[in-house]
């Protein structure tokens, strides 16, 4: 019996076999199939080779410790989200200490450590309730609001019409929301 190689395996297949054995081979497999991806994501958002190398690094760690609490069903995507938000987050610190930085000497810093905390977990929050979503109304949802899409740049790129992009992004919205008051409640 010929059984296929690694490399011909589906991305699910390599998602099971890692959930059914542990074996880090097959995340790593994975990872290497979307690593040039990850990698121009990167550098899309940092501009910069040597953080955007950096950061590819802390997403394969965070894939390999988040990957049991996820229901994956398409890799690609979920990765390429997980990358994207740390993309984000990378850039908001960034900003962050460049805003430190400029402070004039003398003045006053107040730093609502609590405020920084909570904006943190909404958005491991937001974050795990995106991956809930279906994967059009995420798409939706993700061009929207994060891309800044108008209803006809979406219809015309995901090739939706324009009532079911309307809908996706109305239905996503509210389960979003859904989603949030549940994760709120749950930490609690």
């Amino acid at each position: 019996m010929n059984y296929p190689s690694e490399q011909q395996l589906t991305d699910q297949d390599l998602l099971q076999r890692y959930k059914t054995d542990g074996n880090s081979k097959w995340i790593g497999i994975l990872f290497d199939r979307y690593a040039i991806l990850l990698l121009g994501l990167c550098m899309k958002y940092l501009k910069n080779e040597e953080d955007a190398r950096d950061s590819v690094q802390q997403i394969f760690l965070k894939v390999l410790s988040d990957i049991h609490k996820h229901d994956v069903v398409y890799f690609k995507a979920w990765i390429y989200q997980v990358a994207r938000n740390h993309s984000l987050m990378q850039l908001r610190h960034h900003k962050e200490v460049e805003l430190k930085e400029n402070h004039m000497p003398g003045t006053a810093e107040i730093e609502d450590h609590s405020g920084h905390v909570q904006k943190d977990l909404l958005l491991e929050n937001m974050q795990a309730a995106m991956g809930m979503l279906n994967e059009e109304q995420r798409r939706c949802v993700q061009l929207f609001y994060l891309d800044k899409k108008s209803y006809q740049e979406i219809a015309d790129e995901t090739g939706y019409s324009l009532l079911q992009v309307k809908s996706y992004i109305q239905n996503g919205k509210r389960n979003l929301k859904l989603l949030l008051e549940k994760y709120s409640k749950n930490k609690r």
